[in-house]
Parts: structure tokens; C-alpha cells; sequence
């Protein structure tokens, strides 16, 4: 093999051409000892069968020389350019590149279109499955993510949407079930999560979710105002994955899948609360106290060096999404395609309507005067204590007294009615008779 690899040949010739393609570095060395022990070239050429002027040849150069290969241009080498920056936008299709090629004056064929994208086609394929692994430093970071499954709570399957917070480091994970991934309950989930560990990391990363994440503009993440505010008010800056790079997130990723086939695989719940309390003992009991596949530690332990950055006397953010609502007849207030009560004697007044993450509060002048929790749309959700004093809903009430003086009535033999003491004047004035 060895040999086979150092046949390098001079540059051919008419003569000896096929000869000088088995030549090697050996046989070259051979003909130059032999010259410099005297022999001449027609001797060396007839010993080692080769071609006498190709002995003259070598001889001339006097050491072997690989062959310098020519470079033969190809018709689609003047197209590299247009290649390479419209292959990423068609996702390297040779079809669609050597139709669009054609119309530049491109008059090769598809088979050369096809070599040409092979390399690049592979190096692709391999930046999109390759992922290097990076671990963070205490403190650092943090992973968030979502993920969904169906849990039966009460009598019916749910879809829970399952909120998970993982610490780079210490692998420590935070989850809490949802019934959405609206902006409220991910403030909701990060207020836990930081309460839950007492700290902030420096940042916190996310893929890209659509209620965070308002778009791109040169190359920099449009967050939402609110969550800027948040993020800002407890001090960790907010990270987005680049686009279809999620494995980046790779952390909290495992961590969803985790909590889904070890929490509550097989798990059923009287309640949401009776959900959520299990996640929070099953992360103390279970989820801290194993040993991670990655870290070899357990993360509880890794946890006392974790260093975050305290919250010190921070109260909780105040969320507060607030509208102003005016209360019907009927003492509801639509919010979301929903009614709530309120007490009756509001009715008719202005309150404002403030959302947390799973109630609604209705104040009138700073006053909290009802609190619901969400329900579904177009639902009606009302508290019996609401309306005191009021008739009980279906009973009968009492009927209005008919009209007395319609003369059109009375002519269809309505009864008069009298007064009963013109009845007892009668009775006495005609001797007790009465007509």
C-alpha cells in the first residue's frame, strides 16, 4: 500500500508514458544510485526494463519529483458563486439549482450539478446533527421549556402543559402543571421556580416560544415588554435559542422527559392542587436526591454550589393585566368570553378586572370585591353569596294584578266587583233580602 501511495510520476510523455505511470519513488532512487556508480543509461534501462529516455529524463532531474496534476476548469466553476449563496435558500436541490442555472447560461448537466453539492450537502447534514456539549458554571444559567402530555385529574383526561425550570449546573429542575402556556403562567412558573430555589441564575434560556419571543430584527430577540420588565425586575438576562437549534437546550429538554416518564407515568389526581403538590414533593423526595446520568452527583448536592444570586426582600412581581369592566343587570362581568359575579350592589359601576396567572380579581375604587378562578370560555361563573337578599333563581314570583277597567273585558261577562258595605246598606233597607 505503502508504495501504491508513492507512485508520483513526471510529468508523461509520447515515450514511456505507460511506464512512467508504475514508476515510484524507489525505482527513480534506484536509477540515480546505479548512475552514480558509473553504469549508463541504456545499462540501467535495460536492467530495470524501462524506457531509455525516461532513464535519460530522471537522470536530468536528478532526484524523483511528484507530479504537479492540472487543474482542468469545469463549466460550472464560473456558477460557484451563485451556487453557494443560493444553495442554502433552496436547501441544496439539485433540480431546482440547474433549472435556475440554465436560465444564467449554465450548459452542463445534472450529474455535474450533483458533484459539485455532495460536499456541501454532507458538511450541512452534519452541522445539523452535530452538538457540542457545554457545561455551564455555578450560577450561570438557567433552561425553561414546556412540554404536554394528557393526565387523567378527576374524572377526565387533561392536557397538562408542563412547565419545567432546570439550573445548568446543579441539574436541580422546577415543574408545575399548566392549562396553558399563556404570558401569565410563565411569569407565574418563573416566580415559583425562583422561590422554589431561593436565587436567579444570570440567564435563563428559552426556545424561542411565540408568547416571549416577538420575532428578529438584525439578529437581535424581540421580547415582550412585560417579560423584559420581569426579567429586568429580578436581574437575568434572557437568551433564545437560535432558530431549529432547540438541542441547545438540551438540559431542560431532558428534564421535561424526565418529569413526564418518571412523575407521572401512570399517575392519576383528585385536582390540579393535588397535581401540582405531588411535582413539588416529587422534586425534593425523588428528583434531588438521584444521581444525575451526566454529572454523576446528586443535584441537591451539586445545588450548595450553585451560587445564585439572592432575592434578598424582593416582594413577588405584581403582574397585573387590568381592565375596566362595567357590571350588567344580572351582576356579571364578561371577561375572555367568560362572566363572573359580583356582588349585586355593584351593578351598573365601573370595576377594573386584574389577571394573574390562574384568577381574576374585580376591584371597584382599590376595593377587591370578588376573586374567580379562571374557568372556560363561555362559561358563567357565579358565587351564590353574591346575591343575598335576592330571590332565589326560579322561583316563582308573584303575578301582577290584572287590568279592572277594560270595558272590552268586562263585556265578555266579567264579574263586578263590589264594594261590601253597599252589600250591607241593601241587606238593611230591604229587611235583610238581597238581590
Amino acid at each position: 500500500m505503502e508504495e501504491e501511495a508513492n507512485r508520483i510520476v513526471s510529468p508523461p510523455t509520447e515515450v514511456g508514458q505507460a511506464e512512467e505511470r508504475m514508476l515510484g519513488a524507489d525505482l527513480v532512487r534506484e536509477i540515480t544510485a546505479r548512475r552514480e556508480r558509473g553504469e549508463g543509461a541504456k545499462r540501467i534501462a535495460r536492467e530495470l526494463g524501462v524506457d531509455r529516455k525516461t532513464v535519460k529524463r530522471w537522470l536530468r532531474l536528478g532526484s524523483w519529483q511528484p507530479r504537479r496534476s492540472r487543474i482542468r476548469p469545469k463549466l460550472i466553476d464560473e456558477f460557484a458563486g451563485f451556487i453557494m449563496q443560493r444553495g442554502p435558500e433552496v436547501g441544496w436541490n439539485g433540480v431546482v439549482l440547474l433549472r435556475e442555472l440554465k436560465g444564467l447560461g449554465f450548459t452542463g448537466s445534472y450529474q455535474q450539478v450533483q458533484r459539485f453539492l455532495q460536499p456541501h450537502r454532507a458538511r450541512c447534514k452534519w452541522s445539523e446533527l452535530a452538538t457540542v456539549r457545554f457545561e455551564t458554571e455555578p450560577g450561570e444559567q438557567a433552561q425553561v421549556d414546556y412540554g404536554q402530555l394528557r393526565v387523567w385529574i378527576g374524572e377526565q383526561p387533561e392536557t397538562v402543559h408542563l412547565f419545567v425550570f432546570t439550573l445548568g449546573y446543579s441539574r436541580r429542575l422546577y415543574s408545575r402543571g399548566y392549562r396553558n402556556e399563556r404570558l401569565a403562567t410563565l411569569l407565574d412558573g418563573h416566580e415559583r421556580a425562583l422561590r422554589h430555589f431561593g436565587g436567579v441564575t444570570l440567564t435563563c434560556l428559552y426556545d424561542n416560544p411565540r408568547t416571549l419571543v416577538l420575532g428578529r430584527r438584525e439578529n437581535k430577540v424581540l421580547w415582550h415588554p412585560l417579560f423584559e420588565d420581569f426579567a429586568r425586575y429580578y436581574g437575568f438576562t434572557p437568551r433564545a435559542c437560535q432558530p431549529y437549534r432547540a438541542r441547545t437546550k438540551g438540559k431542560v429538554e431532558s428534564g421535561v422527559k424526565y418529569v413526564k416518564r418518571n412523575a407521572l407515568a401512570g399517575r392519576r389526581f383528585s385536582s390540579w392542587d393535588d397535581l401540582n403538590d405531588w411535582l413539588e414533593r416529587w422534586s425534593g423526595e425523588v428528583a434531588d436526591l438521584r444521581v444525575h446520568g451526566t454529572t454523576h452527583e446528586r443535584p441537591i448536592d451539586r445545588f450548595t454550589r450553585e451560587h445564585l444570586t439572592p432575592l434578598g426582600n424582593r416582594p413577588a412581581y405584581r403582574y397585573e393585566r387590568v381592565r375596566l369592566r362595567r357590571v350588567a343587570s344580572d351582576a356579571l362581568v364578561a371577561v375572555e368570553a367568560t362572566r363572573y359575579s359580583v356582588p349585586v350592589e355593584y351593578v351598573g359601576l365601573t370595576v377594573s378586572v386584574q389577571e394573574s396567572a390562574e384568577h381574576y380579581e374585580f376591584f371597584h375604587h382599590e376595593r377587591l370585591i370578588a376573586r374567580h378562578l379562571k374557568s372556560a370560555r363561555h362559561s358563567v361563573v357565579m358565587d351564590p353569596t353574591h346575591y343575598a337578599g335576592l330571590l332565589r333563581v326560579g322561583r316563582q314570583a308573584a303575578l301582577p294584578v290584572p287590568p279592572r277597567f277594560d270595558p272590552g273585558f268586562a263585556r265578555l261577562g266579567d264579574v263586578m266587583v263590589r264594594d261590601l258595605a253597599q252589600y250591607e246598606a241593601i241587606s238593611q233597607s230591604q229587611g235583610g233580602a238581597v238581590r
